[in-house]
């Protein structure tokens, strides 16, 4: 897919998105993707040299290989979401090894998936693909539906199965976000002694967020901003965080006398804007800057819009100083063929130099 292709696809979003200039956090003060990344960012940490080799792992495999971005299949929808309710469309996603095959296929940096899933095929696939273990997840089979991540596993399970990294979930904001940041921390501590590299979603749950009629927090740029913020703290190697829509979520918590988090204005008149890329860029520069790299989520799938959706959001991430994209919905719940196909444009997108860092 090419400039021209890209542009059409976005249609009358198209000037907006691929000529905007920020003007809230210059591009000159984020730590942006590149070959030299891990060099640049990693090898002045404390991260060892095994981490750092899951690292070159992760950013040295398939189409985007040693641009400094990434395109990451993540299928675990399986327990999320049930299993029934995911593979419907597509039941040969029952076989763990078509996940794989998929993100093979479709030219993904990485694969992540369940304990399950990646143990059931280790031997087979774990030297030609890295494997990322989601090592918690939210059970939807209690009665009634509870909302909690719980583990599903041990950070040595994941080694001994060959991953490079671990993936997981904390739900910011929720009643259990205490344990689970405790769980989190430790079990990122024990990856990295390993010398497994670590990804968090920073997602955020709770039903106050949620105001109705298009007021949906879960999605603030101010709120996933400091979720990200604190999934940077707890020395994640990669944030994973659902594209910002709106903003002025600490606004909306503290109005009719609550009083919740704290807030600073120039959050909404300097450091951001209503543009979709300087909400992003809000989000990019609570990863420090950019030193932990950004991953937006795909999204669910919605059918015959996927392919545009998916391009958008590349484009505002890749135009924000974002790293790439983790993208599973929409490419495993449609015919394989198309699923490859969605990946490597999402992958178009990184490689095209014309869409540049805003």
């Amino acid at each position: 897919m090419n400039t021209s292709e890209i542009t059409n696809l976005l249609g009358e979003e198209a000037e907006s998105l691929l000529t905007h200039v920020s003007q809230t956090i210059s591009k000159e003060q984020l730590h942006l993707p590149g070959p030299d990344f891990i060099d640049r960012i990693f090898v002045p940490s404390d991260r060892s040299p095994q981490v750092l080799r899951s690292l070159g792992h992760l950013f040295n495999h398939g189409q985007l290989s040693g641009t400094g971005y990434l395109s990451i299949l993540p299928i675990d929808q399986g327990v999320e979401h049930s299993a029934g309710a995911s593979f419907a469309g597509n039941p040969l996603y029952f076989d763990p090894e078509n996940i794989i095959r998929l993100a093979l296929e479709g030219g993904c940096n990485a694969v992540a998936t369940t304990f399950g899933a990646l143990g059931i095929v280790a031997r087979k696939y774990a030297h030609k693909i890295p494997f990322i273990v989601k090592i918690n997840h939210n059970e939807l089979l209690t009665y009634p539906n509870k909302y909690d991540q719980i583990p599903f596993g041990s950070v040595k399970e994941a080694w001994n199965l060959g991953a490079v990294a671990i993936g997981a979930t904390i739900y910011f904001g929720s009643e259990e976000s205490g344990r689970q940041i405790v769980e989190i921390a430790r079990a990122f501590e024990e990856a990295h002694t390993l010398g497994m590299a670590t990804i968090l979603w920073c997602y955020l749950r709770n039903n106050a967020f949620n105001k109705g009629k298009g007021e949906d927090y879960h999605v603030a740029a101010d709120l996933t901003g400091q979720a990200n913020h604190l999934g940077v703290t707890l020395q994640a190697d990669l944030i994973k965080q659902k594209l910002p829509e709106i903003n002025g979520g600490f606004q909306a918590l503290n109005t009719g006398g609550s009083s919740y988090g704290k807030l600073d204005e120039r959050i909404y008149t300097q450091l951001s804007s209503k543009h979709p890329i300087d909400l992003c860029r809000y989000q990019v520069a609570n990863c420090y800057m950019g030193r932990v790299g950004l991953i937006n989520s795909g999204g669910g799938s919605l059918g015959a819009s996927d392919l545009r959706d998916a391009i958008r959001t590349a484009v505002i991430n890749k135009r924000a100083g974002g790293t790439g994209l983790i993208s599973g919905r929409k490419a495993f719940q449609r015919p394989f063929e198309e699923g490859v196909k969605l990946l490597n444009a999402i992958q178009d997108v990184y490689l095209d130099p014309e869409v540049s860092v805003a």
